[in-house]
């Protein structure tokens, strides 16, 4: 009885020792071993074995991390008050180093992303950060980046999601949109009057070699009109037509204002002259 109870803690002891010695990382993990304090080294993937009570290992997922930036009420350098909200992803390349230069890396990036992104954004005008996303959004991984390598952090990629404006400057901005649409529609239109008279001066200098296309014009538009299921065709007439019978009324307006205009006043007759004395 007494040896089965030996057995029994002795099986004890050794779990107990396998389970604080043994441990196993994934694929994606890393474990940082620290013996009495002190950095070991890096373990893994796969199984490695600890000294119970000596060593102690702190595993680090090396997959692609996604951190969202909450939103943050910034001022344009244009004075506009805007909030911006953003993602970034990150990667630990160093294990040791994100354990052991930072307390905390994911905490320390998250604040690191949000100072830059208030700070960035504050540097630029609203318009820049609305059609230049692209470009801010290099320049936060690039500072982001920067100061997060010294802990075996690598941002590989920052996005800006959403700007959110006031009320008011929706308003202001609708308006303004609409005010370049409408001069976009004025130039257009004015641009088409343009070439229109363009094409009828070319169209006036070959009428005016070719008196005839005048005629072949008026031919083809009153064809166009007949083809329509209409009741009522309304036909253009030249007004050359009408010029031999402007030109008779002139004539004949001419004659009688020069019926009625008076003559020339008769000459007087000349005195009687005196009789002579006898």
């Amino acid at each position: 009885m007494e040896a089965l109870i030996a057995v029994v803690v002795v099986g004890v002891v050794v779990l107990i020792f396998l389970s604080a010695s043994v441990k196993v990382a994934r694929e994606y993990e890393r474990g940082v071993v620290f013996r009495l304090g002190r950095l070991l080294g890096i373990k893994g993937p796969g199984l490695f074995i600890l000294i119970p009570f000596i060593d102690k290992a702190v595993k680090v997922d090396l997959r692609t991390i996604t951190l969202n930036v909450p939103p943050q009420e910034v001022i344009t350098r244009d004075n506009v008050t805007v909030k911006v909200n953003a993602v970034a992803y990150f990667r630990i390349l160093d294990a040791a180093k994100a354990i052991v230069q930072v307390e905390n890396y994911l905490v320390a990036t998250s604040q690191i992303a949000q100072t830059t992104l208030r700070s960035v954004v504050g540097q630029v005008d609203l318009d820049h950060l609305l059609s230049e996303r692209d470009q801010i959004n290099a320049r936060l991984q690039e500072i982001i980046d920067t100061q997060t390598a010294p802990w075996g952090i690598k941002v590989s990629v920052v996005e800006v999601k959403d700007v959110e404006l006031p009320s008011t400057m929706q308003r202001a901005i609708a308006r303004q949109a609409e005010a370049e649409r409408e001069r976009r529609a004025k130039v257009i239109a004015a641009d088409g009057e343009f070439q229109a008279s363009e094409k009828l001066s070319q169209a006036a200098s070959v009428i005016a070699a070719e008196p005839t296309a005048l005629q072949l014009r008026f031919l083809q538009t009153v064809s166009d009109i007949a083809s329509e299921r209409t009741s009522l065709v309304i036909v253009p007439v030249p007004i050359d037509l009408f010029e031999p019978f402007i030109a008779a009324r002139k004539t004949q307006a001419r004659a009688a204002e020069d019926g009625r205009r008076p003559g020339p006043a008769p000459a007087a007759a000349p005195p009687p002259e005196p009789a002579a004395a006898p």
